[in-house]
């Protein structure tokens, strides 16, 4: 049987694979179109954006992880075993969608695996706060079609304006795409890393270790540590998924979609609301390619990937309820 103060670690460490894994597999989602359309090498894209997902968190604070760690479940009734099955279930598919080439959203699987593990040992629907759910929900749902259609929109705007430009205004696209990356980073940062936070202190809470919830320096720290630790890794598999397989990524559409991206992902990410960036990059780029040509978009690739945004928080769910009935053997 564990020891609550080993729970707790085995939380802490759980939460920084999990933060890790979300880095490594979302990191295609900021650097695919740069290097696609090789405005970087993939070392040098990687490098630049594992420092601004450092930075992001501390630039923009912790709205998110007050969301998600404190408005989504009743903390009185949160248990150390809840949000182990939670970043468990998680972990589990992040590395199954990875293996997959699927780019799937982490924010959906934490999601999902929050809500299995809270009902199924709660006994009770109660234990959800649904105010909280629905702003999480509402920002995970609107966030695609609004990347496709400001994705459609600048990129017919920048088509119009640059219709005078001759062809060598591909070198300020390529250039430029160092900036709007780094936006892009920081964003993702911002949003994403501050969810592993939120589960985190939700779990310090539960064990009594932190009177009430208020995120510590030293888990902002090491959550952007982890995250951008992954990110500097890099998930090549779904990068090549995301630089490539939609259509041929040029400058153009690399420039676009990252400004559409970074725009409302750090918008979420200011108002508290955690977004799937996987999801965001996805119909960005989606919408980009749709303004130029609509049959220019690989559109049976972006059905599977559909497919894996619709599935994602059920079977999180489901396997974070048989993990939390596994461990209420042993952790009481």
């Amino acid at each position: 049987m564990f020891d609550i103060p080993w729970a707790v670690l085995l939380l802490v460490a759980l939460a920084l694979v999990f933060d890790f894994l979300n880095g490594f597999h979302d990191s295609s989602n900021i650097v695919a179109t740069m290097i696609a359309s090789r405005a970087l090498s993939g070392r040098q894209a990687l490098a630049l954006t594992a420092i601004a997902e450092f930075l992001g968190p501390f630039l923009f604070g912790v709205a998110v992880a007050t969301t998600l760690g404190n408005e989504v479940l009743n903390l009185k009734v949160i248990t150390l075993t809840m949000t182990l099955a939670a970043l468990s279930a998680a972990v589990i598919w992040n590395i199954f969608t990875w293996w997959l080439g699927i780019p799937s959203s982490s924010s959906h699987a934490l999601v999902g695996g929050l809500l299995g593990a809270a009902i199924i040992e709660s006994g009770s629907f109660e234990v959800v706060k649904l105010a909280g759910l629905s702003k999480v929900l509402i920002a995970l749902v609107v966030s695609p079609p609004l990347g496709f259609l400001i994705g459609y929109g600048v990129m017919r705007l920048v088509l119009f304006l640059a219709r005078p430009a001759k062809p060598n205004i591909n070198f300020f696209f390529k250039r430029i795409q160092i900036v709007t990356a780094l936006a892009l980073a920081l964003s993702h940062g911002t949003n994403d890393a501050q969810k592993t936070m939120g589960v985190i202190t939700m779990g310090l809470v539960a064990a009594g270790v932190l009177p009430k919830f208020e995120v510590p320096t030293w888990v902002i720290a090491a959550s952007a540590a982890a995250i951008a630790l992954g990110t500097w890794t890099g998930g090549w598999r779904l990068i090549k998924t995301l630089g490539g397989k939609f259509y041929k990524i040029r400058p153009i559409h690399g420039f676009t979609a990252q400004v559409t991206s970074a725009s409302i992902i750090l918008g979420a990410a200011l108002l508290g609301g955690p977004v799937s960036t996987t999801q965001v990059v996805s119909s960005a780029i989606l919408g980009v390619g749709s303004a130029e040509r609509f049959s220019k978009v690989r559109w049976g690739v972006a059905g599977s990937i559909v497919t894996a945004w619709v599935t994602t928080i059920p079977i999180a769910a489901v396997l974070a309820a048989l993990v939390a009935v596994g461990l209420k053997q042993f952790i009481p």
